[in-house]
């Protein structure tokens, strides 16, 4: 791929300016939109002056190979055969950073974990995604912190929703949403029998308070008393709140001890699903233009099934199977994400290589 010249001067261009307006800044907001941009643009730029030094030195080598020294030519020869070799592999480098990305990569996230389909087995399943994606989060250094939860009666979870908060969580997990099957012999089936059941996963980027604005008049929130086992706190006072956008629908509710916490995780909570329809509504539009549907957030969508009798995974999207199911249920899950991510990336290149066309 021959990337414009013009396309890299720009992002030199922006870099300095954005620069120049850091050192001009005095507003706390501006200051930190951007910072995030000048370092979102800073490996950018050092790839683009890596890739330029390079063209340099190739038009001075092919300057050499011509000339009348003919040991003098015969090594800059070599030596420019050994650079065109890497050329490739530099404009590839530097066209994966400038191919259209997610704006909210590095965005922390909201998780929700569901039961779907198959009775008590399949909150039991939620549970055991929710505890893998637990342990990854621990491997990366995230902080995973639990909003709202509902048990299962054998165990397991209902629901569960949590924040994982980090660096790049979003940019990892994305490709998490949609519906997660599970084929196994349950503990309460006596025959011995492969039962299927299904658990929806839902990662939402957890947005700025500045991305997302909610009018007062258009919540009702109502507290009432929190159920289940926790002493008489739980059972005296209305400590739990759920809270209701009217103009949508959404209901989020929280469920801990303290009325005010509950409050705002359950706005938190309200921003990323209010945020996320919104992406969605786009990524809609855009749907018919998508090179690949591995980022497509359906998450009606099957997309990976986890077999436990032959021990194995399969991502449905890349055609993807792994014989590591106890791995990855300990949350070694980098080899599938990985992959899904290089889907996603070559997609992305892909599709700058037509604009450049």
């Amino acid at each position: 791929m021959r990337l414009p010249q013009a396309k890299l001067d720009s992002v030199l261009d922006r870099f300095h300016e954005v620069e120049a307006r850091m050192g001009a800044a005095s507003d706390g907001p501006e200051i930190a939109r951007l910072g995030r941009e000048y370092a979102e643009l800073k490996p950018v730029v050092e790839a683009v002056r890596g890739l330029a030094h390079a063209r340099a030195e190739a038009a001075e080598l092919d300057e050499m190979a011509g000339s009348d020294d003919a040991d003098m030519a015969s090594l800059a020869a070599e030596e420019l055969d050994q650079l065109n070799a890497r050329l490739p592999d530099l404009e590839r480098q530097v066209a994966l950073l400038l191919a259209p990305r997610d704006k909210d990569e590095n965005a922390s996230v909201i998780l929700e974990v569901r039961a779907g389909t198959g009775g008590d087995e399949a909150a039991l399943f939620a549970g055991d995604l929710f505890r893998m994606y637990q342990r990854y989060a621990q491997r990366r250094g995230w902080k995973v912190e639990v909003d709202s939860v509902s048990e299962g009666e054998m165990g397991g979870y209902k629901e569960i929703i949590a924040s994982i908060t980090g660096d790049g969580v979003f940019g990892r997990l994305k490709f998490e949403s949609g519906v997660h099957r599970v084929q196994r012999v349950p503990e309460t089936e006596a025959q011995g029998r492969i039962h299927t059941s299904a658990a929806t996963v839902a990662v939402l980027p957890e947005p700025e308070d500045v991305e997302i604005e909610i009018n007062d008049n258009d919540l009702r929130i109502d507290t009432y008393r929190s159920s289940g086992a926790g002493g008489q706190h739980v059972n005296k006072t209305d400590s739990a709140v759920r809270i209701t956008h009217l103009p949508t629908g959404i209901v989020v509710t929280s469920s801990e001890k303290s009325q005010h916490q509950n409050r705002a995780k359950a706005m938190k909570v309200l921003k990323a699903r209010l945020y996320d329809r919104q992406r969605e509504a786009i990524d809609s539009a855009r749907a018919d233009a998508r090179k690949s549907q591995v980022g497509s957030g359906d998450r009606s969508e099957r997309i990976r099934t986890y077999n436990f009798p032959q021990g194995r995974v399969t991502d449905h999207r890349i055609n993807l199977t792994l014989y590591s199911l106890p791995k990855v249920m300990e949350g070694e899950i980098d080899e599938l994400l990985d992959a899904l991510i290089a889907e996603d990336q070559a997609a992305r290149l892909a599709s700058l290589e037509e604009e450049f066309a």
